[in-house]
């Protein structure tokens, strides 16, 4: 044996014989019945060891496949629920609430938040016919008449388009649990389009653009006959074909609204309005109040899901009684969805007799007939 053998039997021997069990037991790495039966020569030290390694057996876990992303349990996710549909406590499309409710979305059920696209008038293609053509339009002021005569045809095509969005709620009903009040910013454009005149290279005849602002207050007052008044209401609107001398024609206009309903599927909607004054000098269209009107009221009927009708009159309020009568027809013409209800897409006929079928026309009477396709879905 040689000396650094020898040393490290002599300190082992000197240690107690509890001690040298125990330090075999707390290595992790030389622990084991291995280490226990090499204890031949002290039987107390080797029994003492074999109890602690079988005590350290009954603790450790019970033997299985390593942990591996593979095997380990994961907790189950929550279903996803993907939807389009706005909840039925708050869906400006429930049929529960009525048709003026969903429209101006005067509840707190018929809401459907802001700074979405909705429907306003209607998104149409037609084919219109009239008694005349204004082929060289004027007014009454210097320099606004056309320079020379257009061969327009009485035939043409006109494009509807109509867009809004409420861009605010609650300014003055915060405290009305079920009540809304809105602030609305809408645009409708109406162009004809003369599409059946190659000879002049089928231009847009006229295009008129109407932005406004518009302003909603819900009420539910009860009135005679059945009828509610359901809104009342308050717009800032302006109206111009976009063209330069001489054929600018605009106007600026600030509108009372009010709309009721009973439930026998009618409404009656009116507008009074009031001309914002301009500078004589530059009034493209001076009389225009007097011809186009100053107020109009809109009954409309549905007597079932597919079928609308509607009459509205505009009046000058004037004794010469200027202004004009409009009568339509819309049939939806399809289903689109599981329960059967019609979709978007109608059959849309309108006559129109009067004034201000289009602000080049506004001081001119025409009769119009259009027939064509609407959407209207809100």
């Amino acid at each position: 044996m040689n000396l650094f053998a020898t040393l490290i039997f002599i300190v082992a021997s000197a240690l107690p014989v509890w001690a040298r069990a125990q330090i075999v037991i707390e290595n992790p790495a030389e622990s084991g019945w291995r280490q226990c039966s090499n204890l031949s020569g002290d039987n107390e030290a080797r029994l003492r060891c074999y109890d602690q390694w079988a005590a350290q057996q009954a603790e450790l876990p019970t033997a299985g496949p390593p942990a591996t992303p593979a095997n380990i349990p994961a907790a189950t996710p929550a279903p996803v629920v993907i939807t389009m549909v706005a909840p039925a406590a708050h869906d400006c499309k429930n049929p529960r609430f009525s048709e003026l409710s969903r429209f101006w979305e005067l509840e707190a059920g018929s809401d459907c938040g802001t700074f979405g696209i909705r429907g306003y008038k209607p998104i149409s293609l037609s084919v219109i016919g009239s008694d005349s053509v204004n082929t060289q339009p004027d007014s009454p002021l210097t320099d606004h008449r056309a320079t020379s005569a257009l061969d327009f045809n009485t035939t043409e095509a006109r494009i509807g388009l109509s867009v809004r969005t409420k861009i605010a709620q609650g300014l003055l009903t915060p405290d009305q649990t079920l009540k809304r009040d809105s602030l609305w910013f809408g645009y409708s454009q109406q162009s004809n389009w003369q599409i059946f005149s190659g000879d002049l290279s089928r231009p847009f005849r006229t295009t008129d653009h109407e932005p406004e602002l518009v302003y909603i207050y819900p009420t539910d007052m009860d009135l005679p006959g059945g009828w509610r008044l359901r809104y009342a209401g308050l717009a800032l609107n302006h109206q111009s074909n976009g063209q330069p001398l001489p054929l600018s024609r605009s106007w600026n206009r600030s509108i009372l609204m009010a709309g009721l309903e009973n439930d026998a599927g009618f409404q009656l909607l009116g507008k009074l309005w009031y001309r914002i004054p301009e500078n004589a000098s530059i009034d493209d269209n001076p009389e225009i109040s007097d011809l186009v009107g100053r107020a109009e009221l809109t009954g409309l009927w549905r007597p079932d899901l597919k079928n609308t009708l509607g009459l509205t009159v505009r009046h000058a309020l004037r004794a010469q009684g200027n202004g004009s009568i409009k009568l339509e027809w819309l049939r939806k013409l399809s289903s689109s969805d599981d329960n059967g209800n019609p979709s978007g897409l109608r059959l849309h006929t309108q006559l129109f007799s009067g004034f201000g079928d289009s602000l080049i026309d506004y001081n001119r009477r025409r009769v119009v007939l259009s027939v064509g396709l609407s959407l209207v879905d809100w």
